[in-house]
């Protein structure tokens, strides 16, 4: 399913027909194949949910982190199926035990290196125009946290480095230190 010699336009029903063990993204009805993660980009994963997972417990929160495979159909009526690394969701009504149903609260991605035209420009536009409210992308060759925060049309963005403590707009009290989470990877 190379993307760049896309003739079809794919549909829902197509990405459902796909083979279990196929990782793939539809946007705008084009598939887009998914290289397995490496290593550090999965272990990224498990310590950025944990740290957002006992935030919401400690706080009895309402909201749901959930890291990828997980499908999330963005908009209703578009062909967009995605998974992104990991997906904040606080309206539970979103969620129908196999997918959530409109756009996460927060959105993180771990760039790897076949994905960074993917996760810096295609999925910024697209969670944007689906009504995203927080987007980080996690760059872990550059050591960079890019952090977008929409609102109606316009997207407030920071750059921070893994020697950072970034602050999260969707809880108040919740820090993330990038050095702490790099620590305990490389310990």
């Amino acid at each position: 399913m190379d993307s760049a010699k896309h003739i079809n336009y794919y549909t829902e029903e197509d990405y459902y027909n796909l083979p279990d063990d196929v990782r793939t993204e539809l946007i705008e009805g084009v598939f887009y194949d998914m290289a397995a993660p490496s290593q550090l980009h999965q272990e990224l994963v498990v310590k950025i949910c944990s740290m957002i997972d006992n935030h919401i417990s400690r706080s009895k929160g309402k909201c749901k982190v959930i890291p990828a495979p997980f499908d999330v159909k963005l908009e209703k009526d578009k062909d967009n199926i995605v998974q992104p690394d990991i997906s904040v969701i606080c309206d539970r009504d979103k969620l129908d035990g196999v997918r959530c149903n409109g756009a996460p609260d927060w959105i993180i991605e771990i760039v790897s290196p076949g994905s960074v035209h993917h996760d810096y420009a295609r999925k910024l536009k697209l969670y944007q125009r689906a009504g995203v409210k927080e987007y980080w992308i996690v760059d872990p060759e550059n050591e960079s946290v890019t952090t977008y925060f929409f609102d109606a049309d316009s997207a407030h963005i920071e750059g921070y480095d893994f020697t950072d403590t970034v602050k999260t707009g969707l809880f108040d009290t919740l820090n993330i230190s990038f050095s702490e989470i790099m620590e305990s990877i490389n310990t």
